[in-house]
């Protein structure tokens, strides 16, 4: 895993969003612009804290970097060990995903007239570098898993919401779903605002 160097790459991803959300835009917007910052910040692989690039052999992690002081944002790491994969989940609020390390493989679906979901498309293999938005707008309902069958994979996630807390669905291929709150895997959160070491370097 790559050492944490640059916390500053972070603060300034949420600030910039920040700064966005504040002039409250239309969803496109925000997917659009929005993605756009996330490109920016996963285009330098330097600055994620260690402790949120773990695997675990038993399930997928999902680290919380970053909750906005108004919910109004969150930002986490995903880490998937070999083989692992969600069941098929909606999010309910948008999102952006972008990939650090690794690659990914995402499956829309979509609800047939028999209410049974089905594959819509063929599935996305997101590698480092790429984005891809969800939401009820554009496409929320989908299955991950990692791509790499001998190594982690790290993918960022921006939700519009503390994701973590809010109540979302997962799927049966029979269009069958169980209510879940998917919390976080981590406890603390990395410490990127203390400014001091940086600051007795300059």
């Amino acid at each position: 895993m790559s050492p944490s160097h640059n916390p500053a790459r972070l603060r300034n991803f949420i600030r910039s969003l920040a700064e966005l959300l504040d002039s409250k835009p239309a969803e496109s917007r925000i997917l659009q612009e929005g993605g756009a910052l996330l490109r920016q910040l996963i285009a330098s692989d330097d600055w994620l804290p260690d402790a949120c690039a773990q695997a675990l052999p038993e399930r997928y992690q999902q680290y919380l970097l970053h909750v906005d002081s108004a919910e109004r944002f969150s930002i986490v790491s995903f880490v998937w060990g070999p083989g692992q994969a969600t069941p098929i989940h909606d999010h309910t609020v948008w999102g952006l995903v972008g990939m650090l390390r690794g690659a990914e493989y995402a499956q829309a679906y979509k609800a047939g007239d028999d209410g049974c979901l089905r594959p819509d498309g063929a599935a996305v293999k997101l590698l480092p570098g790429m984005v891809e938005a969800v939401s009820p707008a554009v496409g929320d309902i989908h299955k991950v898993c990692n791509a790499c069958p001998d190594q982690a994979s790290v993918s960022i996630h921006v939700y519009g919401a503390n994701i973590g807390a809010v109540r979302r669905s997962v799927y049966a291929e029979d269009g069958s779903s169980k209510p879940f709150i998917s919390g976080y895997s981590n406890s603390q959160l990395p410490n990127i605002w203390d400014l001091s070491s940086e600051l007795k370097n300059t």
